[in-house]
């Protein structure tokens, strides 16, 4: 749980880099692959990691409205990518002008529960590594290449002229 409003904006804005780096790999030509029937496709992923911004944001009071609800899937994954920027570039100001360190303990009603406003931020950045993982699972089974984001990746490691473990 957070309980400053600036340490989770240095956290959002690294986990905000990270998504750009899975979301600069997804091409038009694999983004809409179902690997499996139970198994969301990158471009349904990313889409419902941008929708949550907005769905948790208002749901704890940091939006007016969820202005993404209902809104269909963009048409191209650039726009998706475009799309996430904006509105975790709004949440972050939210946060900023709506929440104060001292309220991070103070509860508000989430998904039939009461969650403090700094455990909704932590959720926040989970529910996007979450899901970024996944995607980069799908990204090896369909040929992309992944980026590091915590760490190098198999691609980087060659690169840096190091063997990859297997």
């Amino acid at each position: 749980m957070y309980r400053s409003i600036n340490d989770f904006l240095a956290d959002w804005q690294q986990e905000a880099a990270n998504t750009a780096k899975i979301f600069a790999n997804i091409t038009e030509e694999v983004k809409g692959i179902k690997i499996n029937p139970n198994i969301r496709s990158l471009e349904r992923l990313a889409w419902h990691i941008t929708e949550t911004i907005t769905e948790m944001g208002t749901k704890a009071g940091l939006f007016d409205s969820n202005l993404l609800e209902h809104q269909p899937v963009p048409a191209t994954f650039a726009q998706i990518a475009a799309t996430h920027q904006k509105y975790n570039a709004l949440l972050a100001e939210a946060v900023t002008k709506r929440w104060v360190d001292s309220g991070l303990t103070d509860e508000v009603p989430m998904y039939g529960e009461s969650w403090a406003k700094g455990t909704v931020l932590s959720v926040l950045i989970a529910h996007e590594a979450h899901h970024r993982s996944q995607m980069t699972v799908i990204m090896r089974m369909v040929g992309l290449p992944v980026p590091g984001l915590y760490g190098p990746s198999a691609e980087e490691w060659v690169a840096y002229g190091m063997a990859v473990q297997e």
